[in-house]
């Protein structure tokens, strides 16, 4: 083997490891489109063929994939195994749906508290801008916005916490996340106050993570998740009798 091979070689393992760090820790998020080749070897100074060979060692190991002739994207990492069959089996039993808050009240409060202490000025000027994104969208009655921007600011969080697992696990649930968030507004939003009460609980999590307040931001994250649940709870319930009210009125179909 040559000396240029081998710097070749060494050079697109370069490549290849430092596009691997931006996406391990979600500098490149997943669906993400690359640059062009021509200027992403610009970009990294490299040569095209150098930069051939170290994007295709991310490809094969599943980092990155071709779309058609639109170049290259991140992958949806973690999405196939935490969409597999099982976890669409669990999504679509409405009696597990308290578990799956249970478990985000669990990891977003503690996310909430890491992010209070580790939050830098990046990270706060993101979370005070997607702040604004909801009164934005709160105050025009935007519902489809305001729930974006709602699973957005959870997922500034998980960035905020500073740990690259958790981060990763949650952004690979993003889908579902967002789905939660879209169905549970839009069934909360027939119980009064409720857009005002989501507002504010998103307001009390942001600005106790701004202010570096650990134990506040915990607390808030619980209170808000808490809420969620109990609204559901109560939606769930009084769904369940007027089902009950309404098989009573017409005899459970089974009458003339």
């Amino acid at each position: 083997m040559s000396g240029t091979t081998i710097k070749s070689t060494k050079a697109a393992e370069s490549v290849a490891r430092h596009i691997e760090t931006l996406i391990i820790e979600g500098t490149l998020r997943p669906g993400e489109a690359l640059l062009p080749e021509r200027e992403l070897a610009k970009r990294l100074n490299v040569s095209r063929p150098t930069l051939r060979d170290g994007l295709k060692a991310l490809q094969d190991r599943g980092l990155l994939r071709q779309e058609g002739n639109r170049g290259l994207r991140v992958a949806a990492l973690g999405a196939g195994a935490i969409t597999d069959p099982l976890l669409e089996l669990l999504a679509g039993r409405e009696e597990l749906a308290d578990d799956y808050l249970e478990f985000r009240d669990i990891v977003e409060c503690q996310a909430a508290a890491l992010a209070a202490e580790r939050a830098n000025e990046v990270d706060l000027r993101r979370i005070r801008a997607c702040l604004d994104r909801i009164d934005r969208a709160f105050a025009t009655a935007e519902p489809d916005e305001e729930a974006e921007a709602d699973a957005e600011l959870h997922q500034l969080i998980y960035e905020a916490s500073h740990n690259l697992v958790l981060l990763q696990i949650m952004r690979a649930l993003s889908g579902g996340l967002r789905r939660d968030v879209i169905q549970n507004r839009g069934r909360m939003f027939t119980l009064p106050h409720t857009r005002d009460r989501l507002r504010e609980q998103h307001h009390a999590i942001a600005s106790a993570i701004i202010a570096g307040k650990q134990d506040a931001a915990h607390d808030a994250a619980h209170q808000h998740l808490g809420y969620v649940r109990e609204s559901l709870h109560r939606l769930r319930d009084s769904e369940a009798k007027l089902a009950v009210s309404n098989r009573r009125d017409t005899g459970g179909g089974l009458t003339g």
